[in-house]
Formats: structure tokens, sequence, C-alpha cells
């Protein structure tokens, strides 16, 4: 791989900062790395390898010279800047969800679709952190026979709310240790001690965008257009790495068997049968890694053709920052 310009914006986020790790972890060549974010974060300096770089604050004029930039912002800001990254001719691979159903913009999961990527026409979306994790789970089955619907409930990580969830239920079992009331602000009610059954905002069909991302992303990552999912998106109290429950149906019958070797040989993918005694992956065991880690692959005993797994990965790696640096590495090596 030659060495290439990389941007980062948003670099001072949760996900912007995974980025850089994972670009140093990956020994991706860098030759100009540029970290933007707002301007009160401008001249901070970060270590990256055996330099320091300077925050900038993020501007029209940001991008010229990149070839590529990682986007770790929010929808509205990644509209923003698009069009200027575009004209810079860098290729902006974009972690929000605001290119991802664009039927001009690819929808990648490397290990799954990477191909798509290099029809790319200036930007490349990364899908939700729980479509990642769920798609690389079933993604080795689907080379057996075409899946043609999934039941999913996911169990998320407040970080996956960003900094302000990780503080939130800090905050909250700090205050519940010592007798106080927790203090709400991030999420809809007390996180700490609780479960919450409702992520993001209503799509309009008594589902959330978030429930329904799963159905719309698969589709196109998959290149499955008639895929059904059901989804229920759950926040749980844990810090970090995502949890995902998912019974699924094939066009034709797959065994328990044949599912949990074409699991084992999937790129990216850990099958768990015996470790440390369990038959499951917990978010701690997957926390900090790019692995999804799938186990309890079992007969659906509602429908002959269907099967019942457990996953958990990692969504700020896997989920957002690696997947992306992932995309980078793949056009970068096959361009």
């Amino acid at each position: 791989m030659k060495q290439c310009n990389v941007g980062i914006l948003g670099a001072t986020g949760a996900v912007g900062r995974e980025m850089l790790k994972v670009l140093q972890e990956y020994e991706i060549p860098v030759g100009e790395l540029r970290l933007l974010a707002s301007a009160r974060s401008a001249g901070e300096k970060v270590a990256f390898h055996d330099r320091e770089v300077v925050i900038q604050e993020a501007t029209d004029d940001s991008f010229e010279g990149l070839d590529f930039v990682l986007g770790a912002v929010e929808g509205p800001m990644s509209q923003r800047f698009a069009p200027a990254i575009k004209k810079s001719g860098a290729v902006y691979i974009d972690n929000s969800s605001a290119f991802r159903l664009d039927p001009d913009v690819p929808l990648v999961v490397p290990e799954i679709n990477g191909a798509d990527a290099l029809q790319h026409k200036g930007i490349i979306a990364n899908p939700n952190c729980c479509t990642i994790i769920a798609l690389m789970a079933v993604a080795g089955i689907a080379k057996i026979s075409p899946i043609e619907s999934m039941i999913a409930c996911t169990y998320q990580a407040v970080s996956g709310a960003g900094q302000a969830g990780l503080a939130e239920l800090e905050s909250q079992m700090a205050a519940l240790a010592k007798g106080e009331k927790p203090e709400v602000k991030t999420f809809a009610t007390q996180i700490a001690l609780n479960v919450i059954p409702f992520i993001d905002a209503p799509y309009g069909n008594d589902y959330t965008k978030e429930e329904m991302k799963m159905q719309n992303e698969g589709r196109r990552i998959m290149h499955a257009p008639d895929l059904k999912v059901n989804c229920t998106c759950v926040r749980v109290p844990v810090m970090r790495s995502h949890s995902i429950a998912i019974t699924l149906k094939t066009a034709e019958k797959v065994s328990v068997e044949a599912a949990k070797a074409a699991v084992a040989a999937y790129p990216g993918v850990r099958l768990i049968e015996d470790y440390e005694g369990r038959c499951y992956p917990t978010p701690l065991d997957t926390s900090n890694q790019d692995l999804v880690w799938v186990g309890r692959i079992r007969d659906d005993l509602t429908d002959e053709k269907g099967l019942t797994l457990w996953c958990c990965g990692d969504q700020i790696r896997k989920g957002a920052a690696a997947n992306a640096v992932q995309i980078l590495r793949f056009v970068a090596e096959n361009s």
C-alpha cells in the first residue's frame, strides 16, 4: 500500500480518536495527517506514532492535498463538508447516516461487499454499528443459502451515544452508590440498573430510525433487496460493545453444523463454542478489538429453515472506526 495523506473530520470525538488509534495499529502508511475539529479544539496537540499533530479548525479549505478523509461527525455536519471534500479530490469515508441510503454512495463492510467501494463517486458510507455487527455474524451463513428474514434484538452500550452516554452511566452509578438521586440528561430515563427499549427517533411505523437501519442498510450491503428485518433496539447499562440476538430464516435449510463451520471460516468473525467454559461471548470479551464474536448457534424452534445466534462486537471499533479504516485500506490497495 502506497503512502497517503489522511484527514479525520471530527478528530476529537470518541470515533475520531478511535480512527486515529486504528490508523496506527493497522500501520497505514500515512504521509500528512490532518486532524480537523471545531474551533474550540483547534491548537491542541495529539500524538501519532513519533510525531505530534496540531488539531485544526475544519473549514471548506481544509481538505486540499488529502487522499482520504475519515468522517466522524453527525449527519448535518457531514453534509455541510461533503461538497468541499469531493471538490478537493479526496475520498470521503463517512461514518454518519447522511449518505447511507443514497443510491450513488456505496455502503460498505469490506469483508462482505468491499468491491462496492471501488464504484465510489467521491463518498463511501460506513454502515450503522449494529448493522455491521449483525451482518458480519450472519454473512458466512448467507454464503450457504440466501437469508430471507431476520428478527433481531440489540443490546446497545451507552458509548453508542458518545462521550455523554459514558459519562451519564458513570455519574448515575456513582450517585446510586452514595444513595443520591441520579441525574438524567442524555437518555430519556435512568440508564443505570435499567434498560431502555427505544433508541433514536420514531421512524413513522412504530419502529425507530435505529431499528429500521438494519433492514434498509442490510439490503444494500447484502445485495438482497427483499431482505426483511424486524428489529428492537435496547440501550443497556454496558460501557462498550453491542450485543445482538438474531433469529434468521434462509431460503434453504442450513444445519447448525454447517452454520458453525461457515461462521468460523468467515474473515473478521470468531466462533465461540468453549471460551472460558462458555458457549457465548459478552461485551467485555469483545471490547477494544475488531472481531465479531458469535456463539449459541442453534435451530430456531418456530421455523425449520431458521437459526438463532448471539453475537457481540465493539461498536466503536468494528462498528465505526475500524470499518472506516478498513475501507480506506481496501480502496488504497485496489485502486
